[in-house]
């Protein structure tokens, strides 16, 4: 009975925006072992992000071998492999699928006007029509048509283009493929038929050949190969399923496969995630309508890029004096961080904070946009700084949860996780400022979890994703709201929610201010 437990082990694998996440758990859901390795985000020109995919696989493999000897299980004891990563980016591969160049990521902002052709070609209706989704500067079909115009030898070397766990998936199994909710988020997917749009591919004259086939997400899509198996310590013919970009593999790890139950997710970007039976679309194409890693299951999410990477931003900007208290006590310095904020009142004495640091998808999709704080006084102390951050990317975050009930989406349950789930000073500003109870559950590694349980189901341990979420997944705190501060936040959300639209041409007058000296 034991060996018949031990080789329904799985493995799940998230390649982060920062790093990679590996855990590895047992049949009913417990971690056995789990670990990260860094790597580093490069911005070539202000705006731009990318990253070498060679620097993915070399974590990888050292994330791995780290999480088999950690555990203590056999790689012969791991049933199947799960993929979850950060979304829309591209990996251009050569005829002998070698990089072409590093990797775009979904924060560059650099395909604005790719945006605007997609649009002028197709037409916004036709767009939200075929993808259910308008051409936003994140996604990887405008990067394809960056790299068509200003690239022109790297687009004529180009045969595959992956996203980044397909990436991976490659690596490890010599397959190119993907599943359906990473290539959702193309903007080249038909996402209420599940399959790549013809119309769109057309329409933007982007050959099919270049994109790998696509499964659902707890499907097998592949098997290690030997020479994975001799790179990583995993066994050779282990079962790789579809898995999941990492807001679908996040929303499996968190247990947002019914109705009804909502999650706010804090990492880099901020993630409002809803479940949907069918696909639901915002009108106005504020909300991201994607397919979920639940087969013939949707979702629903908003997107704001700078949360816990505004939060970041502070941290490694004028928080010197915190890090260094942390290295002393060995601490997180996020956790000195909010317990400074923790001795502000809510509203931070009227300190407000925009978190549009590298631009901003939901509710604004402004590639211009950029942060600001506001009402900044002599009265004002770094604490109030912290507390603002803390309230502005909350508030960043309400602006999905609005657009989401005007959209008639049910709301009985937000859960939090990432930044935002591990801080109890972050979970009260959400539970206060959505003015709802929030609560965690009894995991915190969301997406690589998620990874995982699919992994799970698609080797046969469970019969359904909402099966193994039910089997796994306890909530384990609540945080209510505090009737004052509801009030108080309220208000400064409206003043909040004022700033953008009188900012709006400035931004892109800034923006243009900033080009015009370069090239002058």
């Amino acid at each position: 009975m034991g060996s018949e437990m031990c080789i329904r082990d799985s493995i799940g694998i998230d390649i982060g925006t920062t790093g990679i996440k590996s855990i590895i758990i047992d049949p009913k859901g417990n971690c056995l072992a789990k670990n990260s390795v860094s790597y580093n985000l490069t911005t070539p020109k202000p705006g731009w992000a990318e990253q070498n995919p060679e620097d993915w696989w070399q974590a990888l493999k050292s994330s791995i071998k780290k999480l088999i000897e950690d555990s203590g299980v056999k790689s012969s004891d791991v049933k199947g492999i799960g993929l979850s990563g950060q979304m829309h980016g591209s990996v251009f591969l050569d005829k002998n699928y070698h990089l072409v160049r590093p990797a775009i990521l979904w924060c560059d902002q650099r395909t604005y006007r790719e945006c605007e052709e997609i649009t002028t070609i197709i037409g916004k209706d036709n767009l939200i029509k075929n993808t259910c989704n308008p051409a936003l500067t994140g996604f990887t079909a405008p990067k394809i048509l960056w790299l068509k115009k200003n690239e022109p030898e790297n687009f004529e070397k180009t045969k595959k283009i992956l996203l980044p766990k397909d990436y991976i998936r490659f690596k490890l199994t010599g397959e190119f493929a993907t599943e359906v909710s990473d290539a959702s988020g193309t903007l080249l997917f038909d996402v209420r038929k599940r399959k790549w749009s013809d119309f769109v591919l057309s329409n933007l004259n982007i050959d099919k050949s270049l994109l790998p086939e696509c499964y659902e997400s707890i499907e097998v899509s592949g098997k290690i190969s030997r020479i994975a198996a001799e790179q990583t310590g995993l066994k050779e013919g282990t079962p790789v399923v579809g898995g999941g970009g990492d807001q679908a593999a996040g929303g499996v790890g968190n247990g947002i496969v019914k109705e009804g139950i909502v999650s706010s997710v804090i990492g880099t970007s901020g993630v409002i995630f809803a479940f949907s039976e069918k696909p639901e679309i915002d009108p106005e194409g504020r909300l991201h309508t994607f397919c979920h890693a639940v087969p013939e299951k949707w979702f629903m999410m908003g997107v704001m890029l700078s949360a816990g990477g505004s939060f970041r931003w502070l941290r490694d900007t004028l928080c010197e004096k915190e890090i260094e208290i942390a290295n002393k006590k060995c601490a997180d310095p996020y956790d000195i961080m909010t317990e400074e904020a923790s001795s502000i009142e809510p509203g931070s004495e009227g300190l407000i904070f925009l978190p549009y640091l590298s631009g901003e998808r939901t509710p604004y999709p402004d590639p211009y946009a950029r942060g600001v704080f506001f009402g900044l006084s002599l009265r004002h102390t770094k604490a109030h700084l912290i507390r603002a951050v803390l309230e502005g990317v909350t508030f960043g975050l309400k602006d999905s949860l609005e657009i989401m009930k005007k959209n008639n989406i049910v709301i009985k349950q937000i859960r939090a996780s990432g930044g935002g789930g591990k801080s109890s000073l972050w979970r009260q500003i959400q539970a206060d400022a959505f003015n709802s109870s929030v609560v965690t559950i009894n995991n915190d590694e969301g997406p690589a979890f998620g990874a995982a349980l699919l992994a799970s189901v698609g080797t046969g341990n469970f019969s359904s994703v909402p099966e193994a979420c039910k089997e796994t997944i306890k909530i384990t705190s609540e945080t209510i709201p505090i009737k004052e501060n509801v009030e108080i936040y309220d208000k400064y959300y409206k003043l909040y929610r004022s700033l953008y639209p009188a900012l709006k041409s400035k931004f892109k007058n800034l923006s243009t201010e900033l080009d015009e000296s370069k090239t002058g």
